[in-house]
């Protein structure tokens, strides 16, 4: 693939001017609706989020670090036959992960045929020896995993980036269609729209599979939380709230004779499963720092002698390093002896002599990333940089070329989104989350994140993204114009009685 970017691929629009089948039905309700109209409704729709308190925190810009993540009220929308080799793609893809992880902590394989250079992995931070020669509950590792998808043509989705260890922001994607329905009903009610709201239910029943035999038919399970100064705090409480389990910190849990315990108004009750959404770093301060204040003591004892679950397993982060993802394909044709459906984006290792010199001298062509990074943070989007930040990071390259990938600058699709200027294209990309028990199990769809600034390529919510409503379509591209009418003045009418 050339470095050099091309137009980007119009989810909505042909070539030639007309509607993709998709769209036919919301592109007249965009242009009925008209950017007046749409704005009122995105006033509406923060009102509800604020009220509701769907936020994220960040800590390093001063002022309330509590924030709302723009919603843009247009969905992006994906037919039945896309979604379906997507998710065909997206299992085989986590199912090859698992197996990485499970083989690289065991007998090595991928490592002793040379497929991925040893040090990579037992050097990597993400890599911990103290799961050496361990299976976990089930023998899962990537329970929740979250995979980063961007499109660039009607046919070529590629993966992004994995995330193996805490994967977020599954709850933007239930609120966002929440929002969409008390919004517009008459519009939805227009679409035959796969489901998302059984994800609750979907992720309890996945980690009810992975619970240790001990616990019984009714594992106790709970979401364990660094506490309200995390920026994902809401996703950890609203989970914990429609799985109807316990949200618990660090000091409500305790380890006595290898057996974890939460402190109840009733006394000690044994819990069997943890959705842990603390780093490995903070986990256990036996085990990793000892200065971890958020953590339980114990529980990486417990969790050996096999008397608890804990989703996602600890060391899974070996696996979404960035450095090790060019690699995944070939995981996809070592364990499961099958060509990958789903493509990478080429990337240059710059601990490579002849990939570090192509990219310093392609800088204003390529995004750097960090091996390790996350957010948006790190990062270098050549065609929009500076040469004095050209020069920064060139420097950084230098000095530590192990921490730096670089990929080309991909035309990541548009779709149609409200802006300042009216209806406008941005670029998104696309997080759907695969769940891994004794099955794997997916919502249609995932979060769609949007670069709301013109021309940007950055979709983190902490650089200025904001998120749409992800629509698969069951079958068929909608009903006919006369229902999609109607349906704009259902969507008006329940505003007014509202």
């Amino acid at each position: 693939m050339s470095s050099r970017a091309t137009p980007a691929f119009d989810e909505m629009l042909v070539p030639s001017g007309g509607i993709r089948d998709p769209y036919a039905v919301i592109s007249r309700w965009i242009e009925e609706a008209g950017p007046e109209a749409l704005a009122q409704k995105r006033a509406e729709a923060e009102l509800l989020f604020r009220r509701i308190g769907i936020t994220f925190a960040v800590y390093t810009e001063g002022g309330d670090p509590e924030r709302l993540i723009p919603f843009d009220v247009i969905p992006r929308i994906l037919s039945k036959q896309e979604w379906e080799s997507l998710s065909k793609g997206l299992e085989q893809r986590v199912r090859a992960l698992n197996a990485f992880l499970t083989d690289i902590y065991s007998e090595q394989r991928i490592l002793k045929a040379g497929i991925i250079p040893s040090a990579l992995v037992l050097e990597n931070e993400g890599y911990l020896p103290v799961m050496k020669d361990f299976v976990p509950p089930g023998g899962v590792y990537t329970v929740i995993s979250g995979i980063d998808l961007v499109r660039t043509d009607a046919d070529q989705f590629y993966v992004l980036e994995d995330n193996c260890r805490t994967p977020s922001g599954v709850s933007y994607m239930l609120e966002n269609r929440e929002a969409m329905l008390r919004l517009f009903p008459g519009l939805c009610a227009s679409h035959r729209l796969a489901p998302v709201n059984q994800y609750p239910e979907e992720l309890l029943e996945t980690l009810k599979s992975i619970a240790p035999a001990s616990a019984g038919p009714n594992p106790t399970i709970v979401v364990l939380t660094p506490g309200q100064y995390n920026s994902a705090y809401y996703e950890h409480s609203f989970l914990a709230d429609e799985m109807g389990i316990e949200l618990v910190e660090g000091p409500d849990l305790f380890v006595e004779d290898k057996v974890v315990y939460m402190r109840t108004t009733a006394g000690p009750k044994r819990v069997d499963v943890i959705y842990r959404r603390i780093d490995d770093d903070f986990l256990d301060p036996e085990v990793f720092r000892e200065d971890s204040l958020v953590g339980v003591p114990g529980i990486m004892a417990a969790y050996k002698a096999g008397n608890v679950a804990l989703a996602n397993a600890p060391g899974t982060g070996v696996a979404d390093d960035k450095a090790v993802y060019p690699y995944v394909p070939e995981m996809v044709r070592f364990y499961l002896n099958e060509e990958p459906i789903l493509a990478n984006v080429p990337t240059y290792m710059c601990e490579r002599d002849e990939d570090r010199d192509y990219v310093l001298a392609h800088l204003e062509e390529l995004v750097v990333k960090l091996a390790r990074g996350s957010g948006g943070y790190g990062m270098l989007v050549g065609p929009h940089s500076t040469a004095e930040q050209r020069a920064d990071f060139a420097e950084r390259i230098r000095a530590k070329p192990g921490d730096y990938i670089a990929q080309p600058t991909l035309a990541l699709s548009t779709v149609p989104t409200l802006s300042e200027k009216g209806i406008s294209p941005r670029h998104v990309d696309l997080r759907p989350f695969i769940l891994f028990g004794k099955e794997v199990r997916m919502v249609p769809g995932g979060l769609t994140r949007v670069a709301l600034r013109e021309g940007s390529l950055v979709v983190n919510s902490s650089q200025g993204g904001g998120t749409k409503d992800t629509w698969v379509l069951e079958s068929g591209q909608g009903q006919s114009q006369s229902q999609s009418s109607s349906g704009g003045q259902s969507s008006q009418s329940q505003s007014q009685k509202g």
